[in-house]
């Protein structure tokens, strides 16, 4: 392999084409209808050359990277089918649902090349080329989706790109499968968010306080509910039957819990909360998933002047980079007052440690 076009410029694009660039020797090539997302990763150094242009941006690629939205991938794989690619050049994709892309590309009868469905379970909060980092996708599983008829040289030389360039944790999966689990463990969770913070908004309407104590543990149960909606809508309609179905199953846990607590079913309800609180402690440590995780910890301030610069000021000369801060109005279920977020584990853990030498009272469940 020589080269190889990313197609699409932000994060996901963005930080694949770092990784690419920087730990092999592929000349890499990126594709974005934004000039100044271009301009942006030239400057950066996250690509050789960029194109504005899709013909000129796959010419001789030997890899390419659908790095695009759900809703945006068929239309460019379609494009991708009218042109002349190199001869066994590999292409893949970036998206959270993998069944409907995968039938689509086997259904282009002229696409040269081989399509291979990808899905790195890795992400973060921050969006756009700006927030590209080679870092993004080390440990995080990254499952590829091959059809049983996709020769197997070709998933290995793909896997094998993979995982000398992003240091993930190379999965494969068939589509429908890998659709279903990342329906559970994502889709789904964010539909249960948005519902929650849409119920609460309609009571909200009539009465304000129910927005006024909904700090704290409900904002952070339900950030996800903040995503972005035309991304979600053409995700759930790309994976309609798996997400129906886990709907459905939803439904029924739902009725159980209703069921239970409108018979005074006691001991129903305690073998609800009790089998949760065992998955949920059962769940993997400290390894990347398909939702950006959160690296924040509360701290216990006086309320005297000065003291949020002061604790701002000790993280600053010990040059903790600090992504945001907030205080807790609401502190029920939560311990401290002072909420602070970083951008990695690593600032998180030097932060918790610069904080308890200089005597106040840190708490972070995940690393304590």
């Amino acid at each position: 392999m020589k080269k190889a076009a990313v197609l699409g410029i932000g994060l996901i694009g963005g930080s694949l084409a770092l990784c690419l660039k920087e730990r092999t020797h592929l000349e890499v090539h990126g594709f974005d209808a934004s000039k100044e997302s271009l301009s942006l990763a030239k400057a950066a150094g996250l690509i050789h050359k960029g194109h504005i242009c899709l013909e000129s941006a796959v010419e001789d690629a030997d890899v390419v990277f659908l790095a695009v939205p759900v809703g945006a991938a068929p239309r460019l794989l379609k494009q991708l089918a009218a042109l002349p690619l190199k001869r066994g050049c590999i292409i893949t994709d970036v998206g959270s649902t993998k069944g409907e892309i995968v039938r689509y590309a086997e259904s282009l009868v002229n696409l040269r090349g081989t399509f291979i469905g990808g899905h790195p379970m890795a992400g973060s909060h921050r969006s756009g080329v700006q927030a590209a980092r080679p870092l993004l996708f080390e440990n995080a599983y990254y499952v590829l989706t091959p059809l049983p008829e996709t020769p197997l040289p070709e998933v290995q030389r793909l896997s094998r790109l993979l995982e000398r360039a992003t240091r993930a944790r190379l999965v494969i999966m068939n589509p429908e499968h890998h659709d279903r689990v990342v329906g559970a463990i994502s889709h789904l969770p964010h539909i249960v968010a948005a519902s929650l913070v849409n119920q609460v908004a309609d009571y909200n309407s009539s009465n304000e306080w129910f927005h006024r104590l909904a700090a704290g543990g409900f904002r952070d149960l339900t950030r996800v509910a903040a995503s972005h909606p035309v991304m979600w809508r053409d995700i759930l309609l790309s994976n309609r039957e798996s997400v129906l179905e886990l709907l459905e199953d939803w439904a029924r846990e739902v009725e159980a819990i209703r069921s239970a607590v409108k018979d005074r079913d006691a001991r129903a309800i305690e073998a609800f909360f009790r089998k949760a609180k065992e998955s949920r402690e059962g769940l993997p440590e400290g390894r990347k998933g398909v939702l950006p995780p959160v690296y924040e910890c509360t701290v216990d301030v006086p309320d005297i002047p000065g003291e949020i610069a002061r604790v701002a000021q000790l993280l600053g000369e010990k040059k903790i980079n600090l992504r945001n801060i907030g205080v807790m109005e609401n502190r029920e279920d939560r311990a401290g007052v002072l909420r602070l977020v970083f951008d990695n584990e690593e600032e998180l853990k030097k932060a918790v440690a610069c904080l308890r030498v200089s005597g106040y009272q840190v708490f972070d469940p995940d690393l304590d």
